[in-house]
């Protein structure tokens, strides 16, 4: 198949939101007044990667070429209070009915409708520059804020259409043949066993509904245990209101028959609800319609005669159709438009759109303790970990901030009453990537006397 061709409907997409910029440490100088306050500016914020609905997007074969995004970074903050440029976002279109997953299968968000957007990486916030971290007690600070780094992850994305008629058949068949004789689309077709290996949308109007047709790739026997190609394309149907099984009265194929053909397909149908679980509504509960292709060949037309009643026994509505002659064809496509418009009115009316605002909290517990042994403790939480990345570990005032901030957070005494003893391992982080520092009680920390030159703490010295 040439490249141009291709069909990609599923792909892992590795992304990386930018990292924030760090602020700045500086000080106001001018003729006559040479430390004129803290001037430093704030780092910027770090780009998103934002997934965007475009109904101009077919398939995510360009998420196959190229699978690594990456947002961009902010800007650092300078003197005379700048603050540095925000990331560049990176925005990529996918098609309509595009379903993001964790690699794990854990859904995050499934997107329809032209326009839905969903931000799958968060940029990394910028550092505070030294003049917003003044206060009456610090009020020149010889430090500032590192930038945070942006969300990294691993992705799936999974496509399927978005279509209320689903047709459904062995390969060659006549499903590509049927879509193109209802619709304007044009998908290949050819004259000997051939499957199609993309799945084909077209428009059909029928009166006055207007409704989408898909056609899914030819199905054969153990396609829900992965054979051949349709566990690969069973997803498209999930969302179609109508499945249609298109059979071929015309077939030379030793052992098929329109009714073998059609409990094959209804087995692979159920075996892959099984599949599906719960969570999405089953194939089983989806209305059939039964279309009996390629009538035009004399053969053809005797066989839809002698299958039709057996089909009609079952409750079965049954249509003998001809592609190449589009015979039956109207009345097909009639009846597709009756039971889009029978499910449609079924559905809940919809709501207004609304924008939810639901910001993630900075932490659970503010922090956790947890006991290593031999005076060992390891610090844990969404804060900690926040600040140690916001820490200049080069620079004393910065690493005596941090002891600050955490002794006002309740860390030195939840030691105390943990056990530790003077001179304790104390590690912030995870047991495998930690920062580690002992811990001396008798140091006072969460109080911001004159600690020293600006860039020193005194309490520090000598360590």
């Amino acid at each position: 198949m040439a490249a141009g061709a291709q069909f990609i409907d599923r792909v892992v997409l590795h992304v990386a939101a930018g990292d924030g910029g760090h602020g700045c440490a500086s000080v106001h100088r001018e003729k006559f007044k040479p430390l004129g306050g803290p001037d430093g500016g704030n780092g910027g914020r770090g780009g998103d990667v934002i997934l965007v609905v475009d109904t101009g997007t077919a398939s995510l074969l360009e998420y196959h070429r190229r699978p690594h995004r990456r947002a961009g970074n902010g800007k650092p903050g300078q003197g005379s209070h700048r603050n540095g440029a925000d990331g560049e976002d990176v925005v990529l279109p996918v098609p309509d009915g595009t379903v993001v997953m964790t690699t794990d299968g854990q859904v995050l968000a499934d997107l329809v409708g032209e326009g839905t957007r969903f931000v799958v990486a968060r940029g990394g916030r910028g550092g505070l520059g030294n003049a917003a971290l003044a206060s009456p007690k610090r009020k020149a600070p010889g430090f500032a804020l590192l930038g945070e780094e942006g969300e990294k992850l691993d992705i799936v994305l999974e496509l399927k259409s978005v279509a209320d008629v689903a047709l459904v058949g062995f390969p060659s068949a006549g499903k590509s043949s049927l879509i193109a004789a209802l619709s304007a689309a044009r998908p290949k077709i050819a004259d000997y066993p051939f499957t199609t290996l993309t799945p084909n949308l077209g428009v059909v109007e029928a009166g006055d509904t207007t409704f989408t047709v898909a056609d899914v790739p030819g199905l054969i026997e153990g396609a829900s245990r992965g054979r051949g190609l349709g566990l690969e394309f069973l997803r498209h149907i999930e969302r179609s209101s109508t499945i249609v099984h298109v059979l071929d009265c015309a077939t030379l194929e030793p052992g098929r028959d329109p009714l073998t053909d059609y409990e094959v397909i209804e087995k692979e149908l159920q075996a892959y609800d099984r599949a599906l679980g719960e969570h999405v509504r089953p194939l089983s509960d989806r209305p059939r319609l039964i279309a009996l292709n390629k009538i035009d060949v004399p053969d053809g037309r005797e066989l839809a005669e002698l299958v039709r009643p057996e089909f009609e026994e079952r409750g079965l509505k049954v249509f003998e159709v001809s592609a190449a002659t589009r015979e039956g064809l109207r009345e097909l496509s009639f009846a597709m438009a009756e039971m889009v418009r029978s499910y449609r009115a079924s559905l809940p009316p919809p709501e207004p759109t609304r924008l939810v605002i639901r910001p993630e909290p900075v932490a659970g517990a503010d922090f956790t303790i947890k006991p290593m042994g031999d005076n060992t403790y390891l610090i844990g939480g969404t804060k900690p970990l926040r600040w140690l990345r916001q820490t200049d570990f080069t620079n004393d005032e910065a690493v005596g901030y941090l002891a600050d901030r955490l002794a006002r957070l309740g860390v030195e005494e939840a030691l105390a009453e943990a056990g530790a003893k003077p001179g304790a391992t104390v590690m912030i982080g995870t047991e495998d990537d930690a920062v580690v520092f002992d811990w001396e009680p008798e140091i006072a920390a969460g109080q911001t006397q004159a600690l020293g030159p600006r860039g020193t703490d005194h309490r520090l010295e000598g360590r």
